[in-house]
């Protein structure tokens, strides 16, 4: 006799079910969170360039800053990528000149995290920078602008705690970045763009730079609010203060800024193959 097929063909849908679910289970066992961050800040700008002038200029300014971060869970360790972008106009004392100043930077780095005492967090790790800009001098007829090009390797750390204010849901959240060494681009003293450029006459122009020639800092703190399930409401204060003393010139760029911006936070599912 033929025995009836259907029992068989019902377990074997069974088992065909079964894996299908483990399947798909082990494919969408790797997320990951991206946090995604918007801000704008206004604030003041001083700055000083020997090779333009003498003078210290100083004026309002502008900035944009976004900061994306991917980390999974699990991992101790994570990306964060962030991108800057501030524009100035300053007075000298008199208010007969004036000064532009623009620069775009870009910061790329790697943390390792620290799960610490009462909820507080520390990453800790290194960003690469690079930084492109200019500064204009509205008064000089001879070399009325200064280029502005410089890479660095810089030593990070950012400490958080969320907290509880009146039922309402915050985060604090503290970066510091101080560079330690790169090259970055200057003429000499008392040399021109001209020279540089159309003469092709080089005099040490791309110099290489430490803590101790050009002593910066950047750091920012914030506080976020949590205004909704996957996004925060951010205000904080960014200082990005750039100097250096090369080739018998010098250089600073004093950024002070109070920003605001939303936090937006988002869950990616990986696909394994």
């Amino acid at each position: 006799m033929i025995s009836n097929p259907l029992p068989h063909f019902r377990q074997l849908l069974a088992i065909l079910l079964l894996l299908l679910c483990e399947t798909a289970m082990a494919q969408t066992d790797s997320t990951s969170i991206r946090t995604s961050v918007n801000m704008v800040g206004f604030g003041t700008t001083n700055i000083l360039d020997t090779y333009l002038s003498q003078e210290k200029f100083t004026g309002p300014g502008l900035t944009f800053l976004n900061i994306t971060q991917k980390e999974r869970p699990g991992k101790r360790w994570h990306t964060i990528v962030e991108q800057e972008a501030n524009f100035s106009f300053a007075d000298d004392r008199a208010e007969r000149s004036e000064e532009m100043e623009g620069t775009y930077s870009i910061y790329w780095g790697r943390y390792l995290t620290f799960r610490l005492p009462h909820e507080w967090r520390l990453e800790a790790g290194g960003l690469l920078n690079g930084n492109i800009g200019f500064i204009y001098n509205t008064s000089n007829s001879n070399n009325p602008a200064q280029a502005r090009f410089s890479v660095n390797v810089m030593p990070s750390a950012v400490v958080s705690k969320p907290f509880s204010l009146f039922r309402q849901q915050f985060s604090l959240r503290y970066e510091l970045n101080l560079p330690l060494a790169g090259l970055m681009f200057s003429p000499n003293y008392g040399q021109s763009y001209y020279e540089i450029f159309n003469r092709g006459n080089y005099d040490h122009n791309i110099v290489p730079v430490t803590f101790i020639s050009a002593p910066s800092l950047r750091h920012q703190i914030s506080i976020d609010w949590r205004a909704g399930r996957s996004w925060d409401l951010r205000v904080g204060y960014l200082g990005n203060y750039q100097q250096a003393k090369v080739n018998d010139l010098k250089q600073h760029v004093y950024n002070h800024r109070l920003m605001i911006g939303i936090v937006k936070r988002f869950r990616t599912v990986y696909y394994k193959r």
